[in-house]
């Protein structure tokens, strides 16, 4: 029965109204409504508790990936719209159960604005939810758009493992130069990312844009086209088109080679990285090098050191000066790739800093802050072949990867002769490197000095070198150090040398 008693004052009307958006059913009680306001108050008591529980009972990691799931995503955009305006009916109504019509003129104009900007503010939350969600479901359908492919299954185990029975997933991460006014892809930073499944702890193995005499995985189109490497003749200024970083283009530009099947770079080219380091790699990444700028842009810049000035640009006009800043996605790039009075190498250890400082300052409240920008700008510069099925189990274990031991390798001299690569080395390296990674429960420090076995006809270390010594005949790649030197061969972290 509803109480007739003389109505509360407007600080009461005001706050009863106000503590049923956080206690619904409370302005119910208070104005003689029982059984609603008890009935709104058990409810909410009830959804509270639930989420209580799976909180407490869930893996956060596998819940955010479930919450990726496509069809998750739409239940997240329609739920939030229907209790946005439920939130927004209650504020609505416990208003006007706490009878303002009784109060003199002024104080209804007063508590009926005030609560009318109560009603709109309890909205906006559940809006903005359903519109993450909304956004979030278009730019994962239009990127992951990939049709799902069974991974081949490890004897003995179960179909429901999603990694069926690998201990590592290997990504292949390219940043390719393609604009409007070039032709074709060259992917101007090669990496795969190999990833232990269960600790998340990752290797990151960067190869060359410039190494030559590629081998190709034998069987295949271009191994046939290419049996001693690939090799074309050099353009007329001395200069090659046949290194790594041209693989991708050159089998798009001759389907020929493949039986007049068309677009076969992106498998050549994974192919032929997983080839090169002994690894099976299950999917790629490309992402543009201006799209990640734009990346970089839309979590805010990151925060880098410059040792030195870097300029760039095709007459040198550009200038990313030294210090220690926030830089903008331009000059982030710029930094990470420009050539003039630098090599390859010094690039890729640039790129790795890049890629570090992305990785250690892109955290969840940033991203979900500047959410529309970076959904914006991987839907519109990102391509990868992962499907969109593996993302409920990818994204946790992303997570993982955030707080686990990420360490690098990059391929350059004196570790390798990029002219005239011992390819067995580089087998060798990768995997003492992923072993080392493996060994979640001892510190890096230790784990490089352990002795690792090789197979026969393999590379093997030299005993007081540090270095990996290449097989009988092969060109020497790097210079023997005294004892107790730094081993090159062993992984590093991400971060090393980025000051």
């Amino acid at each position: 029965m509803r109480d007739r008693s003389k109505p509360p004052g407007v600080g009461a009307v005001i706050g009863w109204t106000a503590l049923a958006a956080i206690a619904p059913g409370a302005a119910h009680l208070r104005a003689g409504w029982r059984r609603t306001g008890l009935t709104l108050l058990s409810v909410y008591t009830a959804l509270l508790l639930g989420l209580l529980w799976v909180a407490l009972t869930s893996d956060l990691g596998e819940l955010a990936g479930q919450l990726v799931a496509s069809s998750w995503l739409t239940v997240v955009t329609v739920v939030s719209i229907a209790l946005g305006v439920a939130w927004f009916a209650l504020i609505v109504h416990s208003f006007v159960v706490m009878n303002p019509g009784k109060l003199h003129g002024k104080a209804q104009i007063i508590t009926g604005s005030v609560a009318g900007v109560m009603a709109v503010g309890v909205l906006l939350p559940f809006s903005l939810v359903g519109q993450y969600a909304a956004v979030s479901q278009s730019a994962l359908d239009d990127v992951f758009s990939a049709p799902a492919t069974p991974r081949p299954q490890v004897s003995g185990v179960r179909e429901q493992d999603p990694w069926a029975g690998h201990s590592r997933v290997n990504i292949l991460l390219l940043g390719g130069d393609a604009d409007t006014n070039r032709v074709g892809v060259r992917t101007d930073s090669i990496n795969v990312a190999s990833i232990d499944v269960k600790t998340g702890n990752t290797v990151l193995l960067s190869l060359p844009r410039n190494l030559e005499n590629v081998r190709f995985l034998p069987g295949s189109p271009m191994a046939k086209r290419f049996p001693d490497g690939f090799r074309l003749p050099a353009n007329p200024d001395g200069s090659r088109e046949d290194l790594l970083f041209a693989v991708w283009e050159y089998a798009d530009m001759h389907p020929e080679i493949f039986g007049g099947r068309k677009g076969q770079g992106t498998q050549t080219l994974m192919d032929t990285i997983g080839y090169t380091l002994n690894l099976k790699i299950d999917w790629y990444a490309l992402v543009n090098i201006w799209g990640f700028a734009r990346l970089i842009d839309a979590i805010g810049g990151v925060k880098l050191t410059v040792p030195q000035d870097v300029v760039f640009g095709k007459y040198d006009e550009g200038l990313v000066k030294a210090g220690t800043r926030k830089l903008g996605g331009a000059d982030a790039m710029w930094f990470a790739r420009s050539r003039t009075n630098s090599d390859d190498y010094t690039r890729m250890g640039r790129q790795r800093c890049v890629l570090g400082a992305l990785l250690a300052q892109s955290d969840p409240a940033t991203v979900l802050v500047r959410f529309n920008q970076v959904a914006l700008a991987t839907k519109e510069l990102f391509k990868t072949d992962i499907p969109r099925s593996m993302l409920e189990h990818l994204v946790p274990l992303a997570l993982k990867v955030k707080s686990a031991k990420v360490t690098s390798v990059q391929f350059v001299p004196p570790l390798i002769n990029t002219g005239y690569p011992d390819w067995n080395k580089i087998r060798t390296v990768t995997a003492k490197a992923i072993r080392t990674s493996a060994l979640t429960r001892q510190p890096l420090a230790a784990t490089q000095s352990t002795a690792q076995p090789t197979a026969p006809g393999s590379a093997t270390a030299k005993p007081g070198t540090g270095t990996t010594a290449s097989k009988p005949g092969a060109r020497p790649t790097s210079s023997p150090g005294a004892s107790g030197a730094t081993d090159v061969t062993a992984p590093k972290d991400i971060s090393e040398g980025c000051a």
